[in-house]
C-alpha cells in the first residue's frame, strides 16, 4: 500500500515507518519537525515537511500522493503541559486530525490507523483496563484524543472510514538495532529521564508523588516496547475494515511502579539514579494497566519484549550511542 504517516519523524512514528518499509509498503512521512527529526526518517521512506493545520497544503499532498491509507502519529503528548496549555492540545491533536480526516474523505482514503492513548479512560474504575471502560479523561491531552475517537466513530458511519485506534499505554525502549530512539525536547518520559540522570547528562530525577494508593506509593504504568508497538500498527493497518471503527488497547498487561523503573535504570547503568521527591502532577492517575486480550483476538498481537530490564537496556544502548539524541 501507499501509506501516508503523519508524525513519522517522531519516536514511535519513525520505528513504525521503518517496519512498514520493510514489509513492502510505499511510505511518505508528513512531519513539521517541531518534535520529530529529519535523521529519523530512514530510506526508502520520503519526508514531506508540513503541518496538519495547513489544510489547503494537505489537500495538495493527498492529490499528489494517491494514498491507500494513513497512519496518524502527529500530536502533542505531554499530559502536564496539556493542563497548562489546553488549547494547544485541542488545536494540534483534535483540529489537526479533523483536517486529516477531511482530506482523506475528499480523496476517498478509507483505511486509517490512529495513535490514541490510555489517557482516554481517565482515573480507572478497575484494573486492568478493558476497552469497554467508560471514557472519562482527566487531562486536556486525554480529552483531545477522546474527541478524535468520537470523530472516527461518526466518520465510519457517515462515509465508510475504516479506523483502528490503538490506545497505547507507556511506549518505551529503542529500536532493536539501536538506530532509532527517544529524543524529545523537553524530555518527559520516565525511562530516558532516569537513564540520563544516572549517566550525569541531566540533573536529579523528580519523582512525582509518593502517596499514591499503590504498593510503594508511586504510580504504576504498563511499559510497552516501541518495536512491539510498531508490530501492532502493521497488523492494525491490515485489519482496518471500511465502515468500522475499532478501539484497541496496546499494552503488556503487566505494570511497574516508578520506583521499580528507577531501580532498574540504576542497575542497567551501574550507577544509582539521583532522585528527589516532588508533589503529584496535575492530570496523573495512580495506575494504568492494559488488558490486551482484544489486541490478541482482533490483531493476533501479543507483546514480545515484556521484561522491564530488556526495555530499559534497549533505551540505554540508544542513549550511549546518541548522548545528544539525533544531534550527534
Amino acid at each position: 500500500m501507499k501509506v501516508l504517516v503523519t508524525g513519522g519523524a517522531g519516536y514511535i512514528g519513525s520505528v513504525c515507518v521503518r517496519r512498514l518499509c520493510r514489509s513492502g509498503h510505499d511510505v511518505t512521512v508528513l512531519d513539521d519537525l517541531s518534535a520529530g527529526h529529519r535523521q529519523a526518517v530512514l530510506s526508502p521512506a520520503r519526508l514531506v515537511v508540513h503541518n496538519l493545520l495547513d489544510a489547503a497544503g494537505l489537500y495538495r499532498i493527498f492529490a499528489d500522493g494517491r494514498f491507500d491509507a494513513a497512519m496518524h502519529f502527529a500530536a502533542s503528548t505531554a499530559v502536564g503541559e496539556s493542563v497548562q496549555l489546553p488549547l494547544k492540545y485541542y488545536r494540534n491533536n483534535t483540529a489537526g486530525t479533523l483536517n486529516l480526516l477531511e482530506a482523506m474523505k475528499q480523496h476517498n482514503v478509507k483505511r486509517f490507523v490512529f495513535s490514541s492513548t490510555c489517557a482516554v479512560y481517565g482515573d480507572p474504575l478497575k484494573i486492568p483496563l478493558t476497552e469497554d471502560h467508560p471514557k472519562k479523561p482527566v487531562s486536556p491531552y486525554g480529552r483531545s484524543k477522546a474527541a478524535v475517537e468520537w470523530m472516527l466513530e461518526d466518520s465510519a458511519r457517515a462515509w465508510g472510514l475504516g479506523a483502528m485506534a490503538l490506545r497505547y499505554f507507556n511506549a518505551a525502549g529503542a529500536a532493536d538495532d539501536g538506530a532509532l530512539g527517544e529524543d524529545h525536547d523537553p524530555e518527559s518520559h520516565l525511562i530516558p529521564l532516569a537513564l540520563q540522570a544516572a549517566a550525569g547528562l541531566r540533573g536529579r530525577l523528580k519523582i512525582f508523588g509518593t502517596d499514591w494508593p499503590t504498593p510503594d506509593g508511586t504510580c504504576i504504568r504498563d511499559y510497552i516496547h516501541v518495536e512491539d508497538l510498531a508490530e501492532a500498527h502493521l497488523l492494525a493497518l491490515e485489519a482496518a475494515s471500511e465502515g468500522m471503527a475499532k478501539f484497541i488497547n496496546i499494552g503488556t498487561g503487566h505494570g511497574h511502579t516508578v520506583h521499580e523503573v528507577v531501580k532498574t535504570a540504576g542497575q542497567v547503568v551501574g550507577k544509582e539514579v539521583p532522585a528527589d521527591l516532588a508533589d503529584r502532577r496535575p492530570g496523573d492517575v495512580p495506575a494504568l494497566l492494559a488488558d490486551p486480550a482484544m489486541a490478541c483476538s482482533e490483531l493476533n498481537w501479543k507483546a514480545q519484549r515484556t521484561d522491564l530490564e530488556q526495555i530499559v537496556r534497549s533505551a540505554w544502548q540508544w542513549l550511549q550511542a546518541h548522548p545528544k539524541g539525533y544531534g550527534i
